[in-house]
């Protein structure tokens, strides 16, 4: 008797495979370090200071006894809308921001503490990485939500309706039957 074949359930490996994932993420943290490296290097000309890695890479230059402090914590939370606009556009699906944007951060914190050679001890650090989480996630839930919800274009002349159907006063994207032709 020949063995039988077993059916595996459809799984979350299947519709998004590995590989894939870690080109999403990769992809998605090159865009958060080098839009924060453009936003830093602007700001350094602009306040007239020396641009390094620390500013990006390090916790250290994010204290909250000084002005330059508070100002690298508004550039970090500037950063935060790359986030939005790349989970947006690359990942595309909302069940999967929460996901995605808690990754990007884990793997900041992750960087800058290897970075640094130690754990952040800046109060200032945590709130602006838990402020841009926040941010992101919901920022980032909403377009993909607002990307998913808008309506399929399907039809003649590229706006997704017919004119004949539209005349007709039928508002959907149905083609109208051909005269003569009967359903089965």
């Amino acid at each position: 008797m020949p063995r039988r074949r077993r059916v595996r359930p459809a799984s979350a490996l299947e519709s998004l495979p590995p590989l894939w994932i870690l080109s999403q993420i990769l992809i998605l943290q090159t865009a958060f370090y080098a839009v924060a490296a453009v936003l830093f290097l602007f700001t350094s000309l602009v306040l007239g200071s020396s641009f390094s890695l620390n500013l990006v890479f390090s916790w250290v230059p994010l204290q909250a006894d000084n002005a330059a402090g508070w100002t690298l914590a508004m550039v970090w939370i500037c950063n935060c809308l790359t986030n939005v606009t790349s989970i947006t556009l690359l990942v595309g699906r909302a069940k999967y921001v929460l996901d995605f944007s808690l990754t990007i951060h884990l793997i900041h914190f992750l960087i800058t503490s290897f970075y640094s050679r130690s754990i952040p001890r800046s109060w200032l650090w945590w709130a602006v990485l838990f402020g841009s989480s926040v941010i992101t996630i919901t920022a980032a839930t909403w377009a993909c939500q607002k990307r998913e919800l808008q309506p399929l274009t399907i039809g003649v002349g590229g706006r997704g309706r017919s004119t004949n159907n539209l005349e007709a006063g039928q508002d959907h994207e149905m083609q109208p039957l051909k005269s003569g032709r009967q359903l089965p």
